[in-house]
């Protein structure tokens, strides 16, 4: 199979085959898979018929490759099927298997083919969107506080303006990203997760025009201090995919999240917004808006 690197000039031409995408974590979203690349590894793509088979690739080749499950708007494979092609290319590893996927067929049906294990790093928060735009309820009563507290000081002093994002922003977002990751110190390992997640941000704001992100940008007393960009994942469920605010302003982020899922994502009853990457903090920030449910990540080995 002839796997080539997945880069945002291929969206219009494999978006079809997303169409019924039934897989509900973000590591099946097009958009995802255009704009996470850099040095260190990279999605390859191989179509044949009507699917999209996809590989990921590392430049340290004591990493072994692994794939994903194939991508049809007409079928799904079959755990023996999934065996028969990971013998056929050569590569024994899927990861982002959904639970949803091996209760489909029985643990055990698997696993008389397949080592499974949980990959917990990337289990994905599932919210409602109605709950996130609105912020109703006692649960919710912390985060209406900082609202309030963010409106009187910013909203009520018409100090906030908040835009469509678009190409001509990205100037103005990368350098607020640099500002992010500054704060973060996401720069000193290119390789940990929110270095790599910096380079995807980049991605998708230099190749905007050719992709189907929508996003928002927050400018606070004229500068750009929060953007979000979100995307099609599913029928009824959208991807939050990245979301930076300046942690040092107190609200904003709350106020970034209201408007995401008010402004993003009309038309969807459910937003993923991601995994926590076994990164504590922000494990409890995903906690703290009390997601409906985790769609739960597995690795498949063979045996």
């Amino acid at each position: 199979m002839n796997f080539k690197p997945l880069r945002p000039v291929d969206y219009e031409r494999i978006k079809p085959l997303f169409s019924t995408m039934p897989y509900e974590l973000c590591a099946y979203s097009l958009n995802s898979m255009m704009v996470w690349h850099n040095n260190s590894y990279s999605p390859h793509g191989a179509v044949h018929d009507d699917t999209l088979f996809v590989c990921v690739q590392f430049a340290d080749k004591r990493k072994p490759p692994y794939l994903v499950l194939p991508i049809s708007p007409n079928r799904e494979y079959s755990p023996e099927e999934l065996a028969e092609l990971a013998n056929k290319i050569g590569i024994g590893k899927f990861h982002f298997i959904p639970k949803a996927y091996i209760a489909k067929y029985g643990r055990d049906r698997i696993a008389s083919l397949f080592s499974v294990r949980a990959h917990t790093e990337y289990h994905d928060y599932v919210y409602l969107t109605q709950d996130l735009a609105t912020l109703k309820g006692n649960k919710y009563s912390k985060k209406r506080n900082l609202l309030n507290q963010f409106n009187k000081e910013y909203i009520r002093r018409n100090r906030v303006e908040i835009q469509d994002l678009n190409r001509e922003h990205a100037p103005e977002c990368l350098e607020f990203l640099d500002e992010w990751c500054i704060q973060r110190d996401c720069g000193r390992d290119v390789d940990d997760d929110l270095s790599c997640e910096k380079r995807a941000v980049e991605n998708s704001l230099n190749y905007w025009n050719l992709l189907g992100f929508r996003g928002i940008v927050v400018r606070v007393d004229g500068k750009v201090r929060a953007f979000a960009i979100g995307s099609h994942l599913t029928a009824n469920m959208g991807n939050l995919n990245f979301e930076k605010a300046d942690a040092d302003i107190k609200g904003l982020y709350q106020y970034l999240d209201r408007e995401c899922a008010a402004r993003l994502f009309e038309g969807y009853e459910f937003i993923n917004k991601e995994s926590d990457m076994n990164l504590p903090g922000l494990a409890q920030a995903k906690q703290s808006y009390y997601p409906v449910r985790m769609v739960h990540s597995y690795k498949l080995i063979l045996r």
